[in-house]
């Protein structure tokens, strides 16, 4: 079956969030939803989450998911948001946990932040299947750019989140806290195990070098044979000492640390303190 994909594209932080429909009917699920973020004034706003909502209610859909591939470190998650708004449930991986554990600590919070993973709906296991409308999905777990990565598999259509990008960009940084260059190499290799016509639907795009235009699908058979990191049967050893290489001369996103902290959270604010407001947790000289 093939799915009906509609991408949302937030410059600010270069992500791609989709709205992916059942060819017919009303069934849709809603994949990676942006929550804007000012750093300099410290205001959220939903209008990027707004512009989904606005489509969902143009077409009389019927979202009963809201998924994200993992929690991502370069942007907030709007999956709270859309849930209240929507009544629809929150997915995301069973390996969640790990990462609340990691951050948490990291925060100061361990006591603050269940870290069973909770704060989500459902936590998705490995070879997991579930459906949206008629729509048959099953889960891979693709760790190695965190631990907690999925992919979706949705009739032709794969979204990998971080896992890969556009061939002339290549693949995502495996330095955080239980990333693994190595993990990620085994996890590409089970996208590339798919059907080679398969679309897959990326959850950044930078724009690579000369090119002019964002783009966020490619193919499997696209990526085997052009991703500058991993194509044209590219060794594990090789493409460690690529990855690793890389990684070293990275800088930090720049919401890595608000963003964690929130969806970590499955997409919620910190609990406001006695005089009403919410405050975001910055350590100092520790990452």
């Amino acid at each position: 079956m093939k799915p009906i994909v509609e991408c949302f594209f937030d410059e600010a932080t270069f992500t791609a969030s989709y709205l992916v429909k059942e060819p017919e009917g009303r069934s849709c699920a809603i994949i990676d939803p942006v929550l804007d973020f000012d750093y300099a004034s410290g205001r959220t706003s939903h209008s990027s989450a707004d512009t989904l909502l606005a489509r969902v209610r143009e077409e009389n859909l019927q979202v009963e998911w809201i998924l994200d591939t993992h929690a991502h470190a370069d942007h907030l998650s709007a999956a709270h948001f859309l849930r209240k708004e929507l009544d629809s449930k929150i997915g995301i991986g069973a390996h969640i946990t790990q990462v609340q554990k990691t951050f948490a600590q990291l925060y100061n919070e361990s006591d603050q932040v269940p870290q069973d993973g909770r704060q989500f709906d459902h936590l998705f296991a490995d070879g997991e299947t579930f459906t949206i409308g008629n729509l048959s999905v099953q889960v891979m777990h693709t760790p190695g750019h965190t631990p907690a990565c999925l992919t979706y598999v949705i009739g032709d259509a794969a979204f990998v989140g971080d896992t890969l990008f556009m061939p002339d960009y290549g693949s995502a940084r495996c330095d955080f806290p239980g990333g693994s260059a190595e993990t990620l190499y085994h996890s590409v290799q089970r996208i590339f195990a798919l059907p080679e016509e398969t679309r897959l639907f990326f959850c950044h795009d930078y724009k690579a070098p000369g090119r002019e235009e964002y783009r966020w699908e490619s193919t499997v058979a696209e990526e085997k044979a052009h991703n500058i990191h991993l194509g044209n049967n590219r060794s594990l050893a090789d493409f460690v000492a690529l990855r690793q290489k890389r990684d070293a001369t990275l800088t930090m996103p720049k919401l890595i640390l608000p963003a964690l902290q929130v969806n970590i959270r499955a997409g919620e604010l910190p609990p406001k303190e006695d005089n009403g407001i919410a405050y975001l947790r910055i350590p100092l000289n520790a990452v």
